[in-house]
């Protein structure tokens, strides 16, 4: 059996607790559908409100390779220290042999109006689908953190400029 763990840090110039609002539920899957529909796919949620237990499903783009599509479940969700945990129980890396993919997202404060995205994906594969491991990346997951960053930044930027009792 191979294990492995890949992270990625991206930094964004949003507080922690506002990019954590957007992460911790079903609004990262939202953005992602408004967003990133052709790179990262559409994100549907099957059942639950955004809480531990929570199942959605994401459709690859056209033109992905593997089975185009992935199911997982929302597995941790922890406020105080901003940790999320997924697991693929069905499609995605199950399909390719993988007993275990796993993505933990955590938000890590900076300073009062920057933060630090860590995406880490954890996995586990059988000998025989040891090849499958060379399309465990963390690319996507620091294309969406950078993506849902800028977005944030510059939502909060626009508010700002409407806001008379900003100076």
């Amino acid at each position: 059996m191979l294990q492995g763990r890949l992270s990625e840090e991206t930094e964004v110039r949003v507080a922690a607790s506002t990019v954590w609002e957007v992460y911790r539920g079903v609004e990262l899957g939202k953005l992602v559908d408004q967003l990133l529909p052709d790179v990262l796919g559409r994100v549907e949620v099957l059942q639950g409100d955004g809480g531990v237990g929570t199942v959605v499903k994401l459709t690859f783009p056209q033109g992905t390779p593997g089975v185009g599509y992935l199911k997982e479940r929302f597995i941790k969700i922890d406020d105080e220290k901003r940790v999320k945990e997924t697991e693929t129980f069905e499609g995605g890396f199950k399909a390719l042999g993988f007993h275990l993919y796993r993505v933990r997202l955590e938000i890590i404060e900076k300073d009062s109006e920057s933060s630090i995205i860590r995406s880490t994906v954890e996995y586990e594969v059988d000998e025989e689908h040891a090849a499958n491991v060379s399309f465990v990346s963390t690319k996507a997951l620091g294309i969406m953190a950078q993506t849902v960053g800028t977005y944030l930044a510059q939502k909060i930027n626009a508010e700002h400029q409407h806001d008379p009792n900003c100076a």
